[in-house]
């Protein structure tokens, strides 16, 4: 999915577990179609793993009527935030860069609507890269198209993904038991301590990535269920974005001693449910190449496979 800038949608009432942001807040960069970052997520903008985000629409500000100018892609470094000795998060005219989920010396490149045309761009946001002291980048999840300028500059595939796509046109029923509810923040550290478990080193989330996932789209679900009590931590949990018309599954997990249970169909469901209650017309979801489980879930809760998928690349400095 191709991340436009994300602009909160102005709605007359509001879930309880909703957040909405303030509409006079632009979101520049999401994951691409991707999970922003995000359900990492990624070309038409989706989030990884389970997790999807980017956005549909684009809302312009009033400006008078006249020829557009054509965009310009810029290679410099136009912004940086300084801790401590050097600069650790990057902002390009094209994409930002960040530590890679509690790595400091992976950065990751997350693109913005724009993409570069051309290897020498990428080559001289690399080189600001190496100079802030990573030693490696890991992009956010890209379409074929979008990765040919990081191919060219030495960029390789490190995962591929499966981009998946629901209508909601008959979201599934939600089953009776067992029942999600609203996550607080007092559940977040419950939740981090399931994502460790559930996901492998490369696509496990602290709390920075947990933070950006929630604040990825205008609109967010966020959804934990217990094994009995909140006192005995997160069995699963799901995190789903709106953007528009276009939602998104960014994040779905279920802890290893709570599956089969049922956990996995009813966080599916009532994440889609919430969607076409507000009026969504498409959600996609990525999950990896070789995640037969997940694939099977989302296929039986209706979703269909794209048939042109995702990558995520990286390369070393």
């Amino acid at each position: 999915m191709h991340a436009s800038e994300l602009v909160a949608c102005r709605v007359t009432r509001l879930e309880r577990d909703e957040r909405v942001v303030d509409a006079s807040v632009t979101h520049t960069f999401g994951d691409r179609a991707e999970p922003s970052d995000a359900l990492w997520v990624p070309g038409t903008g989706v989030v990884r793993c389970e997790g999807v985000v980017g956005a549909e629409e684009q809302h312009a500000a009033s400006v008078p009527p006249g020829p557009r100018r054509p965009r310009r892609v810029r290679s410099h470094v136009v912004a940086e935030r300084i801790t401590g000795g050097r600069a650790r998060n990057h902002s390009f005219g094209w994409a930002r860069a960040t530590p890679w989920r509690g790595h400091e010396d992976v950065a990751h490149l997350v693109l913005g609507e724009r993409v570069p045309t051309d290897a020498s761009v990428v080559a001289t946001c690399l080189g600001a890269l190496q100079r802030a002291g990573y030693c490696s980048v890991v992009t956010s999840a890209l379409a074929p198209a979008d990765s040919l300028p990081f191919v060219d500059a030495g960029f390789e595939v490190r995962e591929r993904l499966h981009l998946l796509e629901h209508d909601l046109q008959d979201p599934p029923a939600l089953p009776a038991a067992p029942r999600a509810r609203r996550a607080w923040r007092t559940d977040r550290a419950s939740v981090l301590d399931l994502d460790r478990l559930a996901f492998d080193r490369f696509w496990r989330l602290e709390e920075h990535g947990l933070r950006e996932a929630l604040h990825a789209t205008p609109a967010v679900r966020f959804r934990v269920g217990d094994f009995g009590s909140p006192r005995e931590g997160a069995a699963a949990y799901a995190i789903t974005g709106r953007a528009g018309r276009r939602g998104y599954l960014q994040r779905v997990a279920v802890h290893p001693d709570g599956r089969r249970r049922g956990w996995g169909s009813v966080l599916v469901a009532d994440g889609l449910r919430w969607l076409r209650r507000h009026d969504v017309r498409r959600a996609l979801v990525n999950t990896q190449w070789t995640n037969e489980g997940a694939l099977a879930l989302y296929e039986s809760c209706g979703f269909r496979r794209l048939p042109v998928g995702l990558c995520v690349l990286d390369r070393r400095l």
